[in-house]
């Protein structure tokens, strides 16, 4: 939006978009993403959401790959201890495992890219 008309549209969208213009700023200041310009609206979608969908699905793939590798690493113990039901970490390490390996990866991740 790029007037005060547009603003109840932009709270109540997914993802608010305000262009500043001659119509004031109401619409920039409700916004997610301010643009100038109407032009960079494709930069803004193209660009920076191929980006973002990049990142999730990076995050979302980490995932998958933490819990699959715990889980075969479990399955492969079992094998070696003959499926007596002993437990191969302390309580703790698991507990702290889903902790550890889900918030500092993606913590560092996102500092560094």
């Amino acid at each position: 939006g790029d007037g005060a008309n547009d603003v109840s549209m932009i709270q109540v969208a997914d993802t608010g978009v305000g262009i500043s213009g001659q119509e004031g700023m109401q619409a920039v200041m409700a916004s997610d993403f301010a643009i100038s310009q109407f032009r960079h609206l494709r930069k803004l979608l193209l660009v920076h959401g191929h980006w973002c969908y990049t990142r999730l699905t990076n995050m979302v793939l980490y995932f998958f790959y933490k819990n699959v590798t715990y889980v075969n690493l479990l399955f492969w113990y079992q094998f070696f201890c003959g499926f007596s039901g002993t437990s191969m970490t302390d309580y703790w390490i698991l507990i702290l495992f889903n902790l550890l390996f889900t918030s500092v990866p993606p913590i560092i991740y996102g500092v560094l890219d």
